[in-house]
């Protein structure tokens, strides 16, 4: 789960964007920015690793 605290921390390093709306109730927003779709393939490659190493 992610919490504020992870949110805050990838919007500092600018991994993703955060639009807040004035509405009743409140809504937030967050997008990822051009540099971690950058990263896309790097995920890709982690989750096919961990698929084959889940049985260890």
């Amino acid at each position: 789960m992610i919490h504020a605290l992870h949110l805050q921390e990838m919007e500092k390093d600018a991994l993703i964007t955060r639009t807040a709306y004035t509405e009743v109730p409140p809504r937030v927003e967050y997008s990822l920015t051009e540099s971690a779709r950058s990263l896309a393939p790097i995920w890709k490659q982690l989750e096919e690793w961990g698929v084959q190493h889940q049985s260890r």
